[in-house]
């Protein structure tokens, strides 16, 4: 089992309310050379540099509060919540049956990971995913 795989399948804590996962995205050293990575989408080959990690944060964070319209968060979990090295997020409109019940894993549609990423078999990711995704890479591209 590789490192990634094994840090998929371990312990993650959850930032379960907004206040902590706003807390949680200002504790995060953007220049620690994050792999960001859309499950289903093309693994990345090497390290997002800050200015993409900002994006993708002020991205996801937007897209987490529009669209996981709870109380309460949940959908994003750390190795560590001070001092993280691998994140995943949940896709608001894909979370499945999340107590572990189902038959299928629920996979992710986001990690950030400080290891380079192992491909994920997924679902098949919805166009307006994609999109977005690739939103983001076109905007990040053009700094």
């Amino acid at each position: 089992m590789s490192e990634f795989q094994a840090k998929m399948d371990g312990m993650l804590y959850s930032l379960l309310s907004w206040e902590q996962l706003t807390a949680f995205w200002q504790r995060l050293d953007t220049e620690a050379g994050w792999y960001v990575y859309a499950v289903g989408q093309e693994t990345p080959q090497q390290p997002s540099d800050a200015k993409q990690v900002t994006d993708f944060i002020s991205r996801i964070d937007t897209l987490l509060h529009a669209e996981h319209q709870e109380r309460y968060c949940g959908i994003v979990y750390a190795d560590d919540v001070q001092t993280p090295n691998f994140v995943v997020i949940y896709d608001p409109s894909n979370l499945g049956v999340s107590c572990g019940s189902s038959k299928h894993r629920v996979m992710p549609g986001w990690v950030m990971s400080r290891m380079r990423p192992d491909t994920l078999n997924t679902h098949v990711v919805p166009n307006n995913r994609k999109r977005w995704w690739n939103e983001f890479l076109n905007a990040s591209s053009n700094v």
